[in-house]
């Protein structure tokens, strides 16, 4: 659920983080010198930005700033029912320790008794998915700025022992410019070794070594990278079939590029 919208430029009254970071501090007074906690009530809440499966994005406006910002809402109910409170708060702690200019940031978080909220910098062009709906496919100029900005962001996120494990276009923001961030840190883990065995991502962009069910590391976000340069390029996903089996198989035989793929790029 990572889609945001139309093209509003943001704010300028105050550097990116800083106007959220302000509105949660007061001033410290003799008798209270903690932090106050940020509520919906500091936010104009504006037009939904995308829904999902455990809640909505909105954009939304802080009150005191009038910063812009995407505010994500997820339902406490169903994230206990679908058991993934531990994959949430690993999500926060991910993703509010990355600042690269092509990572979503990830500026501040609070709740209430039903509601997890999430305070997100807002990305005006929305997903690159519709980017890629509405041309079908992408020029070579395009893809290519787009691949060196999320290559940049990987590089970064590798560094500091972070794979993502499901980039794909529904998880490709585009900020004012054009340019590429990197939303939805769900799948994302933060391991000191960069090894792994969990399977998870989405289908079409799944590596060979998760199917298997080998041990991987880092490089799963570098086969991801490939093959959204295929798709983006040639307009669908190379390995894309009308069965989960057919599309492992596909997979698994790349070595022998059943699927023509350098003619299909050359076209």
């Amino acid at each position: 659920m990572s889609s945001q919208g139309a093209a509003v430029p943001p704010s300028r009254a105050q550097p990116a983080g800083e106007a959220v970071t302000a509105a949660s501090q007061t001033a410290q007074q003799p008798s209270n010198p903690t932090v106050r906690r940020l509520t919906i009530d500091d936010f104009e809440i504006g037009r939904p930005l995308g829904k999902g499966k455990f809640g909505n994005v909105y954009l939304a406006r802080l009150k005191e700033s009038h910063f812009i910002v995407a505010l994500k809402v997820l339902f406490k109910s169903q994230i206990e029912k679908e058991g993934l409170e531990h994959q949430l708060r690993r999500e926060i702690e991910i993703q509010a320790h990355l600042q690269h200019p092509n990572i979503l940031r990830l500026y501040n978080y609070f709740h209430d008794a039903r509601r997890v909220f999430l305070i997100l910098e807002y990305a005006p062009r929305g997903e690159l998915y519709r980017e890629l709906q509405k041309s079908e496919k992408l020029d070579e100029q395009r893809t290519a700025t787009i691949i060196e900005e999320l290559a940049d962001a990987l590089t970064y996120c590798h560094e500091k022992k972070v794979i993502h494990r499901d980039i794909k276009p529904e998880n490709l923001l585009l900020g004012f410019r054009g340019e590429v961030k990197i939303a939805d840190f769900g799948w994302s883990v933060h391991t000191p070794s960069l090894r792994r065995k969990t399977m998870c991502g989405t289908l079409d962009y799944l590596p060979p070594e998760m199917i298997e069910g080998r041990t991987y590391d880092e490089k799963v976000d570098l086969w991801c990278i490939g093959v959204l340069c295929y798709e983006l390029l040639v307009g669908y996903p190379p390995f894309e079939s009308s069965s989960h089996s057919e599309t492992y198989r596909r997979i698994l035989k790349v070595g022998q590029s059943p699927l023509g793929i350098h003619g299909r790029v050359g076209q």
